[in-house]
């Protein structure tokens, strides 16, 4: 039976741009990105078409969902990054892109991946701790893949470095189908420090790439 349509209007995927060793891992990412199509979710990815970023920004592409790729113009040659789909948007370097993917999404899920893949998961969950965005952050954890980090996090917990409100910013589920249920379900916290901040927001409608285009 088909889901409901979707809080979500589009969903920023961050995954690594190599397959894994397991087939687990690729298999996750096409199940992803079906799973954001049965639910009429569009795609925001780093752009690219190789490892687990090609697959499952193709299974959305497949499926007749809006995929935005955005790339530094650095990684743009196709022996780095393959035969893009969708739309892409090329920006200056890796901080901007990093904030205009995460500008143009509702949440964010992390499949499998690496120090990339990582690096951008930790920042989207400062910023919920911070309160400079309240949209939900998810980890695909795929055979446990991320056990560690979520160990590590539950240490932090214990030693007093992280709040237990801000422990709860990570949702993790073994499926695709499950982390976004979750995900859906998610209601952001905030301790009573973090809830007196202002940042500025830049809408995301209102926004001007310098440059954007449809991949062929």
């Amino acid at each position: 039976m088909e889901e409901s349509k979707s809080r979500f209007q589009r969903i920023c995927v961050f995954c690594g741009s190599k397959p894994g060793k397991k087939t687990s891992y690729q298999e996750a990412a096409i199940e992803l990105g079906k799973e954001l199509v049965e639910r009429r979710i569009d795609l925001v990815y780093g752009g690219g078409s190789v490892g687990l970023m090609g697959l499952v920004s193709q299974a959305v592409h497949d499926g007749g969902r809006h995929v935005l790729g955005v790339i530094p113009r650095s990684l743009m040659p196709r022996e780095i990054t393959g035969q893009t789909v969708g739309e892409v948007r090329a920006v200056s370097d890796m901080h901007q892109r990093k904030a205009e993917m995460a500008r143009q999404a509702d949440a964010f899920i992390a499949l499998p991946g690496g120090y990339g893949t990582l690096e951008e998961l930790l920042e989207v969950i400062t910023w919920a701790q911070l309160g400079i965005h309240r949209k939900p952050v998810g980890l695909l954890n795929v055979d446990g893949y991320y056990n560690s980090l979520l160990s590590f996090v539950d240490k932090a917990v214990d030693e007093g470095f992280i709040s237990p409100t801000a422990r709860r910013i990570i949702v993790s589920a073994p499926t695709a189908k499950q982390l976004v249920r979750q995900l859906e379900e998610y209601v952001p916290e905030c301790d009573e420090i973090v809830s007196k901040l202002v940042w500025e927001e830049v809408d995301r409608r209102s926004y001007v790439p310098e440059t954007s285009g449809v991949a062929t």
